[in-house]
This record gives C-alpha cells, structure tokens and sequence, in this order.
C-alpha cells in the first residue's frame, strides 16, 4: 500500500466516464470518398464539308487588316436611278458650262468635253433596269445648258428659242458624240448581260 500511495501522483484521481466502462479514443478514419462526377464525354464536332472555314478565313482577312483596321472591300460602283442619272447629267453639264463661261466666257471645248465626261458616268453608272435614261437624259442636260448659259440674241420667249437653236446647231458635234458614247455603252451593257443570262 504505502508503495502504491508513493508512486501516484499527488492531485485528485481521475474519476471513470459514466457508463462503467472505459471507452476508446476515436481515431478518425481514412476519409469517405465523396460521390465520383460522371463526366459526359464530349461529342465530336463533325467535320464540315466543302472550303466553308478557308471562306470564313478570308473575309476575316478582308474585313480587319494587319493591324486590326478595318479595310473596305471592293465592290461594284454605285448604280443609279433613272432619276439619279437625269440629275446627274444635269448638273454636270450645267457645272462644266459655268465653269466654261467663268474661265473662257462662253461655251466651248470645256463645256463639250465635260459633256462628254457626264455622258460616259451616267452610261457607266445607270442600273440595268434603267440603260434608257442614259442616252436620254443626256440630250436634256446639253440643250438645257445651253437656254439657260446661252447668249440670247432677242429678250423674250422668242429670243430663247432662237439663241437655243442656234446654240444646238453649233455644237451639234459635242451632242451627238455625247449621246452616241451612251447609246454605245448602254448597248454593250445590255448584251453582256443577256449574254451572262444565257449562259446560266
């Protein structure tokens, strides 16, 4: 006994858990697998048929330059109106006679040739479904010009007529090129397209 008292510790002796018995320390477990994902396989892109991503390629390419800018494709030019071509004849040709009677006081080679230029843009430019305006309109703009930037030799109604004919019959030359260089582009306009209409 006295042994026994001498090797226990001094202080208060611990007292057994309620229950009886003595219980063992838990140890924790390996962990619990959690619950596995099931991944779904992803289905394969399929594989698409004909040059459709060299295309997509290219108009990327097109569209957005070295740098990231945006670069303009070429296209067709604009096509005008049976309405557009008339005005554009008109004001062209009255643009170039101011310009002719500022320069060289009246209308001369200046006014003819710029005739000529506004003829051949609005033969060029015309849309298919209006070829006839080209050559028509053109005729309209010159004589036009010519009452309105004409010298008139009398005042009055009359003497616009008169300066207006006599201003046609001296330059008959430049109207009848300049309608003739539209009345040629149109027709050839006009097979080229019956021709690519056939061949379809």
């Amino acid at each position: 006994m006295e042994q026994s008292i001498r090797t226990q510790p001094p202080g208060p002796r611990p007292r057994p858990p309620a229950g009886g018995g003595s219980r063992e320390a838990a140890v924790p477990g390996p962990a619990a697998p959690r619950d596995a994902v099931t991944v779904r396989p992803s289905k394969p892109r399929p594989a698409s048929s004909g040059p459709a991503p060299l295309i997509r390629l290219r108009q990327r390419l097109t569209r957005t330059g070295a740098g990231g800018e945006s670069v303009k494709r070429p296209g067709p030019p604009t096509r005008l109106t049976a309405i557009g071509t008339g005005l554009l004849a008109v004001c062209g040709t009255l643009a170039f006679g101011l310009l002719d009677q500022l320069l060289f006081g009246g209308l001369g080679v200046l006014f003819g040739l710029g005739f000529l230029l506004v003829c051949f843009q609005s033969a060029v430019r015309v849309r298919l479904a209006d070829l006839p305006a080209a050559p028509i309109s053109g005729p309209i703009a010159f004589a036009l010009a010519i009452a309105l930037l004409g010298p008139a030799p009398l005042p009055g109604v009359i003497g616009q007529v008169l300066a207006l004919c006599a201003g046609l019959a001296q330059r008959a030359g430049w109207l009848f090129a300049g309608t003739g260089l539209a009345a040629m582009i149109v027709a050839a306009r006009f097979v080229a397209q019956r021709r690519i209409r056939r061949s379809r």
